[in-house]
């Protein structure tokens, strides 16, 4: 199955009883102003298992009811394009989010923030960052619980850059939700040596996202820092 709706200006995003608006600009030469499939896969599959706010879980049959409490959170999405991840899963409960990408996408991003303002009752917070680039990274002051990434592996000289800063965003008890579409074998293969040293790698099987939005070809994977060598000594 392929998205039906890829060629149209305007994606609609239902989440839960809001609908987000996402605009794109195809004729554009930067791949950050097209919406792709990923970050509606990860939108809808957190819109199946999050907690409603305010609800205690208590025990549950949810694997994900934990993963997805985004209650006191702090969130930030790298490649945040169109920002429809971003948004969608504002709209869940990660209420304090920070969507980034690089400047020539910042146009597109502050235009959807703006169309999606009466959804989301403010603008969301924004800021330019290049990967590689090490003072962008610190003034956005990390650790953050929970770090967004949709179909940002596409072009292996940005592999390494993007590995640098999960790790530097990510806390040491956070996760990476990534949303992920083999579009470049050898960004591909890159991609997934370098994440297994740094990470442990969960894949939510593809039963558990929303069966509205998933694609064959589309995954969503949970990244959690791996822990340092001396801690695993000491587990009984």
């Amino acid at each position: 199955k392929s998205m039906k709706f890829t060629g149209s200006p305007v994606i609609e995003l239902p989440v839960r009883s809001a609908v987000l608006s996402i605009q794109q600009d195809n004729g554009s030469f930067h791949v950050g102003t097209s919406v792709w499939p990923c970050s509606l896969v990860l939108v809808k599959f957190a819109e199946r298992w999050a907690p409603l706010p305010g609800r205690n879980p208590g025990p549950t049959l949810n694997p994900y009811a934990q993963l997805l409490d985004f209650g006191s959170k702090r969130a930030v999405e790298l490649g945040a394009g169109c920002g429809a991840a971003g948004m969608g899963l504002y709209l869940l409960g990660l209420t304090d989010v920070v969507l980034t990408d690089i400047a020539p996408v910042m146009p597109a991003l502050k235009r959807n923030l703006k169309i999606n303002k009466p959804v989301l009752a403010k603008t969301l917070k924004h800021s330019v960052l290049y990967w590689n680039n090490a003072d962008q990274i610190k003034s956005l002051k990390p650790p953050y619980d929970v770090v967004l990434a949709t179909d940002v592996v596409y072009i292996e000289e940005s592999v390494g850059p993007l590995i640098s800063a999960m790790e530097a965003l990510v806390a040491e008890e956070g996760v990476v939700l990534l949303g992920y579409q083999l579009r470049s074998p050898e960004a591909h293969k890159l991609f997934w040596e370098m994440s297994e040293r740094v990470f442990e790698i969960e894949k939510v099987p593809h039963d558990d996202l929303h069966p509205e939005y998933a694609y064959e070809e589309t995954d969503v994977y949970v990244f959690r820092k791996k822990k340092k060598k001396k801690e695993k000594e000491e587990d009984p």
